[in-house]
């Protein structure tokens, strides 16, 4: 009997480590050394969320990709599978593009027409 009490609470321990060990790290709330916890954030990537965070906290995953330079759709969804949580949330793709938001790099402006040539005049 102690045999099986013994195997049932190392295997509670073992569940519960492993439990803390997938926790989810709020960017609103975590330090630096958290950030870095998290696999594909580096000591200048936590920098640089750190620096947005103090200017404001991110609303949403939509608002952290747009003002964390680096950060994208692609990188988001990595570091969301990691851990890291927005208000308590996972990233989802469907509610971070709006159409409002264009997809063209900034300071980019569409080629004007050439003007066009002067006509011939049959002589």
């Amino acid at each position: 009997m102690s045999t099986c009490i013994r195997t049932m609470t190392c295997a509670l321990l073992l569940c519960l480590g492993l439990s803390m060990a997938w926790a989810a790290v709020d960017v609103n709330q975590a330090s630096s050394d958290d950030l870095e916890s998290i696999k594909g954030i580096g000591p200048s990537t936590a920098q640089r969320i750190l620096q947005q965070r103090r200017t404001a906290p991110f609303q949403d995953w939509r608002d952290f990709i747009l003002r964390v330079p680096g950060i994208g759709d692609k990188r988001a969804a990595r570091l969301s599978e990691q851990g890291l949580r927005i208000r308590g949330q996972a990233f989802d793709p469907s509610h971070v593009r709006p159409a409002a938001i264009s997809t063209q790099p900034i300071g980019y402006a569409p080629r004007k027409p050439a003007p066009a040539a002067p006509a011939l005049r049959d002589r």
